[in-house]
């Protein structure tokens, strides 16, 4: 597969592009997962984004180890694969409700998918980032600017991506970022992009679109 392939399959209905706003984490998370459990073949597929309140998230697969110094911000164990995040304000989240075997997508290629879709956002601002098959996510240099973790269930995605911002940083120091210790984290203020969470919202999730087949989107707003 080549880096910046997407599915061949166009479809003709609509991505329904979901903004959530600012959310707490744990009901998007129950949202997310009652979604999936509850979608079938015709269930539309849709992309949420969502800034959520400082928490850190841990990944089935997650070591206590790599959570450093917390501190007073809360921890949630969650069914996506990875180790420890961090969301907070200023931060794009993206996840992916989407089904994988109707698109045609392996596991690997949605991960392309997701890495090349910022890895374009980033060049039409003249930034150049990589992926890295050791470590999921996109790098600019040697820092990391958006962070992955996936779960698929009968065929179907969700969790997703998040895109680093306009944020503080600081909590990411409290953590070995995604189980790497030492890891150094950048966002798009830092890189001189001036942008908002809905302006790089915007941007993103019909490049995303595009990339999985889509060529119209509908829009919502809100928990389903």
């Amino acid at each position: 597969m080549k880096p910046d392939a997407g599915t061949s399959i166009k479809r003709a209905d609509p991505l329904l592009l979901r903004r959530l706003g600012q959310c707490a984490y744990q009901p998007v998370f129950d949202a997310m997962q009652a979604f999936t459990a509850g979608r079938d073949a015709a269930t539309p597929d849709e992309l949420w984004w969502v800034e959520h309140p400082s928490v850190f998230t841990q990944g089935l697969a997650g070591k206590p180890e790599h959570l450093l110094a917390p501190g007073d911000i809360p921890i949630i164990q969650v069914d996506r694969g990875g180790q420890v995040t961090y969301h907070g304000p200023g931060q794009l989240v993206v996840y992916c409700l989407l089904d994988v075997r109707r698109l045609g997508l392996s596991v690997r290629a949605l991960v392309t998918v997701l890495e090349q879709s910022v890895i374009e956002l980033l060049a039409a601002r003249d930034i150049v980032a990589q992926a890295r098959p050791d470590a999921p996510g996109v790098y600019v240099a040697s820092a990391k600017i958006a962070s992955l973790g996936l779960r698929i269930r009968q065929g179907r995605s969700y969790h997703g991506l998040s895109l680093n911002v306009d944020m503080d940083l600081e909590p990411f120091a409290r953590i070995n970022p995604c189980g790497y210790p030492g890891l150094r984290v950048t966002q798009l203020r830092d890189l001189g992009i001036d942008s908002t969470v809905d302006a790089a919202a915007e941007d993103l999730l019909p490049r995303l679109g595009r990339k999985l087949g889509y060529a119209c989107f509908s829009r919502g707003a809100g928990l389903p």
